[in-house]
């Protein structure tokens, strides 16, 4: 049977035992980082960034919860990523993006960490402990992509979805556990997943009935919901 960690397309489990050592230290960053850094306060679906804005910078969410949304060229817009406390994005700017690919919104008043794209290559080389951790979070983000794809092309709306929740309750990061899920949409979730609200509303009706969930207006994830995304 595959591991739970697998399954979620987290890093392995020695990563995961170890996160806590390695986990990025805002408090060593802000004491680091010079004039081209700012923490910038944004409220509830308050835009970051919005597609096709320079890529100039990389963002570290604080505080809060930020969804990274992308619009086709008929209209229609994905929910691609959500991210949390301890989180980076829009590190696409180091790579040579001239542009953002989509639009960074706060879902909950959140706290943002924005650092010139010279400035955050300037700290990396400068501080190895530092590029040690940034380079271990996106290996471990490139998994989760990886994981991603596989669960879109493979896996049920039903496992996706329990997946989906798994993630968002942050299960697998000791340090950083969420089981209530006080601000997520049927609709974000339908987006994240690629179904209509209509289904999730059926299949979180039936995680409430087996107990996998509570759902009234907040999200409460029990440990039980891993039984949908370890069944074959």
């Amino acid at each position: 049977m595959a591991t739970t960690n697998a399954i979620l397309g987290k890093a392995s489990l020695s990563t995961v035992r170890t996160r806590k050592k390695t986990a990025f230290d805002a408090r060593i960053f802000l004491d680091t980082v010079g004039a081209s850094r700012r923490v910038v306060e944004f409220v509830k679906k308050q835009v970051i960034f919005s597609q096709g804005d320079p890529a100039d910078s990389v963002l570290y969410v604080q505080k809060g919860t930020v969804k990274f949304t992308v619009v086709n060229e008929s209209g229609k817009e994905a929910v691609v990523a959500i991210f949390a406390s301890g989180d980076f994005l829009g590190e696409g700017a180091m790579a040579g993006q001239r542009i953002r690919m989509g639009t960074a919104t706060a879902v909950v008043p959140s706290t943002v960490l924005i650092v010139g794209k010279d400035e955050m290559i300037r700290v990396l080389h400068a501080e190895p402990s530092l590029s040690e951790r940034f380079i271990a979070y996106m290996l471990a983000r490139n998994i989760r992509v990886e994981a991603d794809l596989v669960d879109q092309l493979f896996n049920s709306t039903e496992k996706r979805l329990a997946r989906t929740l798994l993630l968002l309750a942050r299960y697998g990061k000791e340090d950083h556990p969420e089981p209530i899920l006080r601000k997520v949409s049927q609709e974000t979730l339908a987006e994240m997943i690629g179904t209509t609200r209509s289904r999730v509303n059926m299949f979180m009706n039936k995680f409430r009935k087996m107990g996998f969930i509570d759902y009234n207006g907040s999200i409460k994830i029990n440990k039980s919901l891993l039984t949908v995304v370890l069944h074959e």
